[in-house]
């Protein structure tokens, strides 16, 4: 009985996690739609431009490498 508890709360723990990721990217990506309209217009290219290139530098600053696109 207290393996199935502790699975549920495995479980339900990183269910939460997982939600909690989801709703800050959605934020984000609402945030990054309000900037293309109003700075761009619509236009998605800029924000997806810089967004490539700062999720770039953010993977690479670190550990001065991108080995973590390896895992893709």
């Amino acid at each position: 009985m207290k393996k199935i508890k502790d699975l549920i709360g495995y479980f339900s723990k990183n269910i939460l996690v997982v939600v909690g990721v989801v709703l800050i990217w959605r934020g984000i990506w609402y945030i990054l739609d309000f900037f293309d309209e109003w700075l761009f217009g619509g236009s998605h290219f800029w924000t997806a431009f810089f967004g490539i290139i700062g999720g770039l530098l953010l993977l690479y600053l670190p550990d001065k490498d991108l080995k973590e696109l390896e895992k893709l």
